[in-house]
């Protein structure tokens, strides 16, 4: 007598990998993404300082994941890479949020459907635009579902709490001091609605997309700067325009070449106003030797002009 093959319908097994995926997101610690009068921010709970969860992909986008870090890792570089490619392939403006969570959502969705094992990953893909009706902030969960999210968003193990607490307080023109702030008093919320949590600016990681910068957006926000938001008697006190000194390991600060102004970000990304060093070095011999001619009364009177035929006029003469 054969024995039957052994049987799972496909919506069964569609609900086993959502739950194993919802399992391992769970265990993760929770991250905040929210919209601010001067951009996006970002912050997560992270007291790793090598291992990232939030991530730049491209001038004016942003990465924030919750989950397995090797799989998210994957998705980020290969975001980096397709950015990079279409950038170069069509132009800088081409690299858009929306296409990037298109691409996102299609590596997710196979593998939800294809692989063994789904990925047990969230992430959100956040753009900066040129005013905050511009703002754009997706998320996508492990099945390759995108969400259009307005305002802010909270991924990672419990969410209830932290989302209450920014529906109750978040509002579109928020300062980015008062935006860190709430976003950190929400991921300190206690789910079972204790006493909130006390976290150290040590824990924590922290990035904006900054909307005044002309072209790359993303800038860290260290602990030390992070606490000087946070304490600042000026509730209209912003991040330093540019990043003057940098300390390194020894303690000695270097300083750092002050941001490009727009028309010159947008110089060096036209093609058209791109030269090379060949050509300016021509020119640069050429015009040299015009002058040196014209110093000595013999310019050169046609393409048949050469120094041995001026000399042996002269000598002639």
């Amino acid at each position: 007598m054969s024995q039957q093959p052994f049987y799972v319908s496909p919506e069964q097994l569609m609900n086993d990998r959502a739950d194993y995926a919802r399992k391992g997101i769970a265990r993760g610690r929770s991250v905040v993404v929210l919209a601010y009068a001067g951009g996006i921010a970002f912050v997560a709970e992270n007291p790793s300082r090598a291992l990232h969860k939030v991530s730049e992909i491209y001038d004016r986008i942003g990465f924030a994941a919750v989950g397995k870090y090797n799989e998210f890792e994957n998705l980020r570089v290969a975001g980096v890479r397709y950015a990079d490619m279409r950038g170069y392939a069509y132009d800088r403006r081409d690299v858009t949020a929306r296409g990037l969570a298109n691409a996102y959502a299609q590596t997710l969705g196979t593998v939800f459907t294809q692989e063994h094992k789904p990925y047990e990953v969230e992430i959100v893909v956040a753009e900066v635009g040129r005013n905050a009706a511009d703002d754009q902030i997706y998320r996508l969960t492990y099945d390759g579902s995108v969400a259009d999210e307005q305002g802010y968003v909270v991924m990672g193990g419990t969410t209830e709490a932290a989302a209450a607490v920014l529906g109750r307080h978040w509002q579109p023109d928020l300062l980015l001091a008062r935006a860190l702030a709430l976003a950190i008093a929400a991921l300190s919320a206690d789910p079972a609605g204790g006493q909130a949590r006390t976290l150290d600016a040590d824990v924590l990681e922290v990035a904006v997309l900054d909307r005044s910068r002309p072209r790359r957006t993303f800038r860290r926000v260290p602990a030390a700067l992070l606490t000087q938001l946070l304490s600042a008697s000026d509730p209209t006190h912003d991040l330093p325009q540019t990043d003057e000194t940098v300390t390194t390991t020894s303690g000695t600060p270097v300083p750092q070449a002050p941001a490009p102004t727009a028309s010159a970000a947008e110089a060096s990304s036209n093609p058209q106003t791109q030269r090379s060093d060949e050509t300016t070095q021509n020119e640069t011999t050429q015009n040299e030797t015009t002058q040196e001619q014209a110093l000595q009364g013999d310019a050169p009177e046609g393409d048949d002009a050469t120094p041995g035929d001026d000399a042996t006029q002269g000598s002639a003469g």
